[in-house]
């Protein structure tokens, strides 16, 4: 294999570097037609039934995804100039292209419902014009504290802050629209503190960001790896065959999946920061040793061939188990997360192809004074002594190393017990972040900016029993053949419409005998019956279930406001008879209810009445706000509406379920969880197997699986003492840190190995196991671990959770590889080596 390689690298040069240029260029030529996707929503397949339910709820009730636009004032927003504000702000923002205008909420555009008189109710502007004083302000104020599907919903509960709930076309536009309603606000006059809000906002936004933050960080790495490298080799034109080949990985991948029309999500958008150190690292081995051996052979192509044959296995495998620790993100059900593993495990098996190719060819390539004065330097870089102190204090002090990395484990196990799991987009910025301060401003003034939607379902089948009864009607032998042909025409149709078959049959007794009256007559009151029973959401019954849930949920704590069809039908309820408060109260019977809805639709806003109830009655909406949208708090909120139907069974033929995208949230993360827990385990097994096979021993593969253990325990045992919430790119890392951290052992136990055979002894072995190699696994330890350095100054979180956790896992892998490993075979040299020590 080592002659092939050698053969097409040295012997066809220009080919080589020709195919690679030429395959870089074709695949970066797509990168300029990227999409950008942050819309959690496609954490989950398309196919998955929440989200088909969540999209289905969205479609049936006409709810929209919002844009939250918050005005504070210190006093109250019931004065003059910021009720003229917020009108302004209300009318640009429903003359936007992209906003849906009429579902618009604002107190610009809602109703007053009060009463004309006793029976009849008025529907008025809340607010058609501005106010011309804070007398007609105050006024405003106190009709919206008698409507409480408004109240605490579009001004808040202190009278502090006042909303506009902005409905838009598409998610992937909200970004733009936030952008022309910050224009819009930098031009008022105003000594209000304005802000803007919702997951649409923060999501859109995170892509805008998040685009920026890929053309910032890459090329950022890649100059802190170059600077790395020519820290360590101090030869420009060496390092640049590492930097080549990092480059070469980097836009092959990225131009790939781009090509193969995969948008870019927050997972996807990390390809280049992630494979740009880790494509290095082949090439720092190779450099490392070429170094040692160049002075020895004089020659660089008998050099690099040796190199290659010592070191092309270890590299083999080390590229093998850090891409499976990726492709195991293949197994988790977040497509997302399985196009990042499976191109970044792709990148890692291309950098090693590009490396065992391209670098040799570009070393022989080099002239002889650039190689011997690139010797020189580091030569002369070797004679510092510190590793060879490191290995020994190792050996020495054996047993009570291991003692120290076994109260490691301890602690960390107690750690992972603590570890919590919680996701929220908008913590995806940081505090300081615009966005992230006016959730926080808005969400502790009103009620929530958060939408959950808790689904009931009436699942009566009353077509079928219609059907039934026309069928039994067709058997009375009193109707005559043209009656029944009428009747008959009835159960073509494939849908039942009960007030069409009503009046089919109310029209068939004024030209039939009386003897045909009976039947026709039963059949009609049946009919009725059926018809009635169809509305399940006009029955008291059913509303004050709904009410009773409502009152519950807002004794938890956990639920800032909650409005439904029973809000709707107590308030027009109350206006149509006394408008007092003692008549807030649901009508007693289901024609009453249908009274109040049939008014309610004479408002200037009769669509509202479809946000809460479909047309045929049958399923309705229960909307929560919740001033949280982290995962947790919903899920909590979840488990007290299952606690409340525990109690309070629902009611006959009723189905309840969830919507709404804080709830599609829970969803995809508990999905993530539970498929990083099986792709990491699937993993692990499968890298023990393969150290075992590259190993040829169970005893070796047992020790290169320590430092991974260890690495992936103290990680997420810290993660759950600092109180880190276990969120998408943590849950993402266990498959890095075990990836990478076997790397190392890897490198470390082969050449061990090797020198064994050599020197016949461990004391020797050790003595060269902490000269280059351990120097070539330190040096690939900083250059990626510092490489992810620029992460830290992203301005969005999980990129610099990725650079904390990045950087901590080389640091401590390294580290443990090179203190564990010595110490582990230092007590059981005998039964590792099975052979005489000195």
């Amino acid at each position: 294999m080592i002659d092939v390689i050698m053969k097409l690298a040295t012997g066809y040069r220009r080919s080589v570097v020709w195919t690679l240029t030429l395959i870089t260029i074709a695949a970066a030529a797509f990168i300029p037609s990227i999409t950008i996707d942050t819309d959690p929503e496609n954490m989950l397949p398309d196919d998955n039934p929440q989200r088909v339910f969540h999209n289905e709820v969205k479609e049936t009730f006409a709810m929209h995804d919002m844009i939250v636009v918050g005005v504070v004032n210190k006093n109250t927003v019931y004065n003059q100039k910021t009720l003229t504000d917020l009108h302004t702000m209300s009318n640009y923002a429903e003359s936007l292209d992209g906003v849906i205008s009429d579902d618009l909420m604002s107190l610009a555009n809602v109703d007053n419902i009060t009463q004309e008189e006793p029976g009849t109710i008025r529907f008025e502007w809340m607010m058609k014009q501005p106010p011309e004083s804070n007398a007609e302000a105050q006024y405003i104020q106190k009709q919206v504290k008698d409507l409480p599907l408004l109240y605490n919903t579009i001004v808040s509960g202190d009278d502090k802050s006042a909303a506009i709930y902005v409905p838009i076309e598409s998610k992937d536009q909200s970004y733009a629209l936030a952008e022309q309603l910050r224009e819009k606000i930098a031009t008022l006059e105003t000594n209000d503190d304005w802000h803007i809000t919702g997951l649409p906002v923060a999501e859109d936004q995170f892509g805008y960001e998040m685009f920026v933050q890929m053309g910032i960080s890459a090329p950022l790495a890649a100059a802190v790896i170059f600077a790395l490298l020519w820290f360590f080799f101090r030869n420009v034109r060496f390092i640049s065959a590492a930097m080549i080949v990092a480059m070469s990985t980097v836009l092959i991948t990225m131009g790939t999946l781009i090509a193969l029309g995969f948008t870019v999500h927050i997972m996807s958008s990390m390809i280049a920061i992630f494979l740009m150190p880790i494509a290095v690292v082949d090439s720092v081995h190779i450099m490392s040793e070429f170094s040692d051996r160049y002075r020895e052979k004089g020659n660089a192509k008998d050099t690099i061939k040796d190199v290659l044959r010592h070191l092309f296995t270890p590299m083999l495998f080390t590229s093998i188990t850090s891409s499976i620790g990726f492709y195991s993100l293949m197994l988790t059900p977040i497509p997302p997360v399985q196009v990042f593993g499976a191109f970044v495990g792709s990148g890692i098996l291309l950098a090693f192809l590009i490396t065992v190719l391209f670098v040799p060819a570009y070393i022989c390539a080099l002239k002889p004074s650039t190689l011997e004065s690139f010797t020189q330097v580091t030569h002369d870089e070797h004679k510092q002594g510190w590793l060879q102190k490191m290995g020994a204090t190792a050996a020495s002090h054996a047993k009570l190393w291991i003692a120290f990395f076994l109260a490691v484990l301890a602690f960390a196990w107690f750690g992972i017990q603590q570890i919590n799991i919680n996701d929220n987009p908008v913590r995806w910025f940081k505090p300081d972040h615009e966005v992230r301060i006016a959730d926080e401003v808005l969400n502790d003034h009103f009620a929530g900016t958060y939408n959950a939607y808790v689904v009931f379902e009436n699942t009566l089948d009353t077509t079928e029993k219609a059907r039934s009864a026309v069928r039994d009607a067709l058997n009375n032998d009193a109707l005559s053949e043209e009656s029944r042909d009428a009747i008959s025409a009835l159960l073509e149709q494939e849908q039942v419409n009960f007030n069409q078959w009503i009046i089919a049959i109310d029209d068939l007794l004024f030209s039939v005998g009386s003897d045909q009256l009976e039947p026709l007559e039963r059949l009609m009151t049946e009919l009725e019956q059926l018809n009635s029973a169809s509305k399940a959401f006009q029955s008291p019954e059913l509303l004050a279930y709904i009410s009773e849930m409502q009152a519950y949920l807002q004794t938890t704590g956990l639920v800032g406001k909650s409005n439904s069809l029973s809000d709707v039908v107590k308030t027009v309820n109350r206006e149509l008879r006394s408008g007092e408060e003692k008549d807030y109260e649901l009508p007693d019977n289901a024609n009453g209810v249908a009274q109040t809805l049939l008014q309610y639709q004479s408002s200037h806003r009769p669509q509202d009445l479809w946000h809460f109830v479909t047309p045929d009655y049958k399923r309705s909406l229960m909307w929560l706000q919740l001033t949280s949208g982290d995962n947790q708090h919903v899920t909590q909120v979840v488990k007290a509406v299952d606690s409340y139907i525990q109690d309070n069974p629902l009611p006959a033929n009723t189905e309840m379920d969830w919507a709404g995208k804080a709830y599609l949230n829970v969803v995809w993360q508990e999905a993530m969880v539970e498929g990083m827990l099986d792709s990491l385990i699937s993993a692990f097994v499968v890298v023990f197997i393969m150290m075992v096979l590259l190993f040829r021993s169970v005893v070796f593969g047992v020790l290169a699986m320590l430092p991974l253990s260890l690495t992936i325990a103290f990680i997420y045992g810290l993660i759950g003492w600092v109180g880190k919430d276990y969120d998408m790119p943590i849950a993402v890392l266990s498959s890095l840190t075990l990836g990478l951290s076997v790397d190392f052992a890897i490198h470390f136990i082969e050449r061990t190995r090797a020198t064994f055979k050599q020197t016949g002894n461990w004391k020797d072995t050790l003595v060269v196991m902490f000269d280059e190699p351990a120097r070539a696994i330190s040096r690939n330890a900083i250059v990626i671990a510092i490489g992810f350095t620029p992460l830290l100054f992203a301005p969005l979180v999980p990129y610099i959770t990725v650079g904390v956790f990045l950087a901590s896992i080389m640091a401590i892998s390294a580290i443990v590889t090179l203190i564990m490993l010595p110490a582990v075979m230092t007590v059981f040299s005998r039964l590792i080596f099975r052979g005489d020590q000195s």
